[in-house]
């Protein structure tokens, strides 16, 4: 009977924060987007020195009570989960044990405690909150594509790598160090930002030829920024996989297909 009243227990619990389908996880979720919100507007006020000198104990406060807060809902969450590690490695895992760490860390080490705006990652739960589940399965398309892509941008990056280098050592050559291009690294850094078309401005080409090199960079940038997008662009087109908010109560893993039946990272059962 105690198992069976430990378990309804920790169901419930886990209904309420995790899954927000029902009015009382709807209303959890809202409630801890808003203290999140809270939480980091405490810790940015608190870092403007004349606010910190006249309100600085209140904000002390207030950053403890968050703390203290996202302290216990952290471990309700362990609690409520199949398994606890599993979510303590996942990224919301990490992101909320950050979440509270500076505060604490911040007894031994004065000022790491405004690393705890980390914190507003968390707001990214606000996607289950307002049913946007259609972004979280664009998002994962995305991914997706990204991940297909990995090799081919690997080897575009290498290529654009090569050029730099090879630019780099031609305005070196050709402008030397009486014209700013006092080095190798430093002409590629200006290749760099030529070719990806930012242009700081505070290196540039003096001769004519060395002017000429340069259009030519600027023109081959434009090319250049469309090969990684028409790669991705192209997996994406092969990417059709559908993924659902389904959350396993076992390592709360979300991206299931529509017809899964078990996790497809712990093979539990959804």
């Amino acid at each position: 009977m105690t198992d069976e009243i430990k378990s309804t227990w920790r169901k419930k619990l886990y209904i309420i924060i995790f899954e927000a389908d029902t009015s009382g996880g709807r209303f959890f979720d809202i409630l801890l987007i808003w203290s999140i919100i809270l939480s980091v507007t405490a810790v940015m006020l608190d870092s403007i020195s004349s606010l910190r000198a006249v309100y600085g104990d209140y904000l002390v406060i207030i950053e403890w009570f968050f703390t203290i807060l996202f302290t216990i809902e952290y471990v309700l969450r362990l609690l409520c989960i199949g398994s606890p590690l599993k979510y303590a490695k996942s990224f919301f895992g990490v992101v909320d044990l950050l979440a509270i760490l500076p505060t604490y860390v911040s007894l031994l080490i004065p000022g790491s405690q405004y690393l705890i705006a980390i914190r507003i990652l968390r707001i990214l739960r606000v996607f289950r909150v307002l049913k946007l589940v259609q972004y979280m399965q664009e998002s994962q398309v995305i991914t997706q594509a990204l991940w297909a892509s990995r090799r081919k941008i690997s080897v575009f990056l290498f290529a654009v790598f090569t050029l730099v280098i090879v630019f780099g050592s031609l305005m070196y050559i050709i402008e030397g160090e009486e014209n700013g291009f006092t080095s190798i690294p430093k002409s590629s850094y200006w290749a760099i930002v030529t070719l990806t078309t930012v242009g700081y401005g505070d290196l540039s080409p003096k001769t004519n030829v060395g002017q000429v090199i340069a259009a030519l960079i600027m023109i081959l940038g434009y090319s250049i920024i469309a090969v990684p997008t028409g790669i991705v662009s192209a997996e994406i087109a092969f990417t059709r996989r559908r993924v659902t908010h389904m959350v396993c109560p076992e390592c709360s893993s979300e991206d299931h297909s529509p017809d899964a039946r078990y996790c497809k990272d712990c093979g539990s059962k959804l």
